[in-house]
């Protein structure tokens, strides 16, 4: 096994560490997105579901959680994102032997061209905390679910919710107001279980998910091929050294469609 594969080869996520390293990193766009999608699935009941089942990957970014799905649990899987353009996820998933399987489509999470109950199940990986915390969101989004199937998240997180307008001290230097998205388990279970759209049946915290976050964007701001992701990494790693896991890390939430 060469050092970078025994780097990012962690026993709690056997799946990922089946997965070339190299690719991992020439593709993320923030943390380890594999790693973020194998602690979702089995709070989401992935392996229960069928080869038939269609899943939507909101805000799949280069499509390596659509890869996964494909390959992990023989879904089917719509990979909808903003920024990526389709043709470059085409010739990507073809790559990966799961062009048959993924369709990629460009798809704002406002404006998803998709009619009600078209999936089984809808993940999001590193993204729903950009649009999901609009009050009215979820339930704009859980239509296309059909009853009873689940939606499942993972995003950057606070371990407590933050008093006031000012992040603490130790983060002032690192801070942006996009951060304020970020929000604790009980938050987002209460800002699911209000809209009256599903039934939570998750909402964790991962014990010590920030040192992961941290070995992964060591690696990154070492062997990414692109300094401006080198660049990004490299604030990720001083922001969370500062932080030792105090505010920062990561939260999952499953809601099933009542």
């Amino acid at each position: 096994m060469n050092d970078l594969a025994e780097r990012l080869s962690l026993a709690r996520f056997p799946r990922s560490a089946r997965y070339d390293p190299r690719w991992t990193v020439e593709n993320q766009m923030g943390p380890n997105a594999l790693w973020l999608l194998e602690w979702l699935a089995p709070a989401m009941g992935l392996d229960g579901l069928t080869e038939d089942a269609r899943v939507l990957d909101l805000g799949c970014g280069r499509a390596m959680t659509s890869v996964f799905l494909a390959r992990e649990y023989r879904v089917r899987v719509t990979a909808a994102d903003l920024w990526v353009k389709p043709d470059e996820n085409a010739a990507r998933l073809a790559e990966a032997g799961v062009a048959d399987r993924v369709l990629p489509v460009a798809a704002e999470a406002h404006d998803l061209p998709f009619g009600e109950a078209s999936f089984d199940a809808i993940v999001s990986i590193d993204a729903y905390q950009y649009f999901g915390t609009d009050d009215l969101y979820l339930p704009t989004l859980t239509r296309l679910l059909k009853p009873g199937g689940r939606i499942g998240v993972v995003v950057p997180a606070l371990r407590e919710e933050i008093d006031g307008t000012e992040p603490p001290e130790h983060l002032k230097p690192f801070w942006e107001p996009a951060f304020w998205c970020f929000h604790s388990a009980e938050w987002w279970r209460r800002h699911w279980t209000r809209s009256g759209a599903v039934t939570v049946e998750t909402a964790e915290w991962q014990e010590d998910g920030w040192r992961e976050w941290l070995l992964w964007s060591e690696v990154c701001a070492e062997e990414s091929p692109s300094e401006f992701m080198r660049g990004l990494a490299r604030d990720s790693v001083e922001m969370l050294r500062a932080d030792e896991g105090r505010t920062l890390g990561f939260v999952r939430v499953v809601g099933r469609r009542l």
